[in-house]
């Protein structure tokens, strides 16, 4: 359930590592031990409906679903839900709070499946995204909300490394590229329809409900995938977990709650050392940790590897980073309603799977990189575009038409990034290559979307100016911050364009331009 926009799981036209494309979503950092074989074998004639794994499709499918829709419904009621708990200062933390705990819980995750089987990590993780929406939905205040979505991160992480391995130990090989374009296929009518119900209910009934509503629906899938789980094949177990890794990540996730504590600090009270005491513990944490979680030379933009795993963290994070505050901007500056910011962000979500698509096509795979490249600059034009919704004049729509083209070059880069690095990677190195990508992923996401907050608040944007308990209504506009805005947007799309020029060292060293 790694977040997608920001929300849980593959996205619309993203797969899995190693198997098919994935949106910001995270798949799982884990080993080519977890594949096997020994998944049941249906007909010649045996499709992911087939008899033997509908029960198991319909349920991955509606869990992902039910992720999807959180994802979308946590960006349309945000807004509100903030204002309410007098939580604007901390609102990048609901976001970026999600990706710290799961970069740890995917790490965690990977090695308990190899320990113990996909089945308890998956329940678990279950019941801890339920709990999660339960305690924000009922947060009195937003340090328990950012918990509560702390403890969303927590599930995320730990299912969606399971539902992989569900996927590899359950169906047999030729049907797992199916079972992948479902994941993204499940994200598309949640995307369409998310913001519309949860806007409805934010202005209707509160927003609360979009969190509490959530945790019932997700009883059915568990009921329907559990005889289909029970029946999964053994597979070779490891003896003991690999604690370095889970130690590892855990440092990571610490190391980069900290910085985000400091940064915190710092727009609220300047440099101090209740700000420079925690950011140097953090960077103590975060930097070695991170070296060797990565490929050397990811940093410097080394060609070849490196650097496409590099640009997956500046890509989802640029994105996220600013997509987290559009909603926000629209409703505080432009008074929309919670449903039409939401809304707003819909066409992105098509456009991603178009994207996804269109870079898939056999003809267009000698010209890969340059995908990424236009893909990349597409992202940076309609970051900055909601800028120029700030201005008076510039009708507020013109903000979903950027979305729709930054959506379509998400697709074109995320997905191309994924398939190179399968190309690139040794058959013996593309479990830790692909685990490599998620970590890149997630730090990018944690990262870029704390630096929104840190620059939001610190031009003033964390004040509001309606009441701790007033609901912004259209009609409600002109917060009196338009320069935190604009600053958030205009800084992701210049991440956006460091991204653009890392494109142009994606191709090894020595490989001509045309040779595949």
């Amino acid at each position: 359930m790694a977040e997608a926009g920001p929300g849980p799981g593959p996205g619309p036209g993203q797969d899995a590592p190693a198997e098919a494309p994935s949106r910001p979503a995270p798949s799982e950092p884990r080993s080519p031990r977890h594949q096997s074989d020994s998944a049941p074998q249906p007909d010649g004639d045996g499709t992911i409906l087939s008899r033997p794994f509908r029960a198991l499709t319909f349920g991955i499918i509606s869990v992902v679903s039910l992720i999807a829709f959180e994802a979308s419904a946590v960006h349309t009621s945000m807004p509100v839900a903030a204002h309410a708990l007098d939580g604007i200062g901390l609102y990048a933390f609901a976001f970026s709070g999600y990706f710290t705990v799961s970069l740890f819980a995917m790490a965690l995750s990977g090695e308990w499946c190899d320990r113990k089987g996909p089945l308890a990590p998956l329940f678990t993780g279950i019941a801890a995204f339920g709990a999660g929406l339960v305690l924000s939905g009922s947060a009195q205040n937003m340090w328990t909300f950012v918990g509560g979505r702390s403890v969303q991160g927590m599930g995320g992480g730990l299912v969606i490394v399971a539902l992989y391995v569900v996927v590899s130990r359950a169906y047999p090989e030729r049907l797992r590229p199916a079972v992948m374009a479902s994941f993204s296929a499940a994200w598309v009518l949640p995307v369409v329809v998310g913001p519309l119900v949860a806007g409805t209910v934010t202005e209707q009934l509160g927003w609360r409900w979009v969190f509490l509503a959530i945790p019932l629906l997700i009883l059915l899938p568990l009921a329907v995938m559990l005889p289909a789980l029970r029946k999964l094949p053994d597979a070779d177990r490891t003896p003991s977990m690999n604690r370095r890794r889970i130690y590892l990540a855990l440092a990571v996730a610490a190391g980069a709650g900290l910085l985000q504590y400091a940064g915190q600090a710092v727009s609220d009270g300047g440099v101090t050392w209740t700000a420079l005491v925690p950011a140097a513990a953090g960077l103590a944490l975060l930097v070695p940790c991170v070296l060797r979680l990565l490929p050397r030379g990811t940093f410097r933009a080394a060609r070849g590897l490196p650097s496409v795993i590099l640009l997956r963290g500046i890509a989802t994070g640029s994105f996220l980073g600013a997509e987290t505050f559009v909603p926000l901007m629209l409703v505080t500056e432009r008074g929309l309603s919670a449903t039409l910011a939401g809304l707003s962000l819909t066409g992105g979500g098509l456009t991603w799977a178009l994207g996804s698509y269109v870079q898939a096509r056999p003809r267009l795979e000698a010209y890969r990189e340059r995908l990424m490249t236009l893909g990349m600059t597409l992202m940076a034009l309609s970051i900055a575009c909601p800028a120029l919704a700030l201005v008076d004049g510039v009708p507020a729509w013109a903000v979903a038409l950027a979305w729709v083209v930054g959506g379509f070059g998400m697709g074109l880069t995320i997905s191309s990034g994924s398939v190179l690095l399968l190309k690139l990677s040794r058959p013996e190195d593309a479990g830790s290559n692909s685990a490599s990508l998620q970590v890149s992923d997630a730090l990018g996401n944690i990262a870029l979307i704390g630096l929104s907050g840190v620059i939001f608040v610190g031009l003033g944007g964390g004040s509001g100016a309606m009441g701790a308990h007033e609901v912004p209504a259209a009609g409600m506009s002109g917060t009196g911050h338009p320069a935190a805005f604009t600053a958030v947007f205009l800084t992701m799309a210049a991440a956006a364009l460091v991204g653009a020029y890392v494109t142009t060292r994606l191709r090894p060293q020595g490989r001509r331009r045309g040779q595949v």
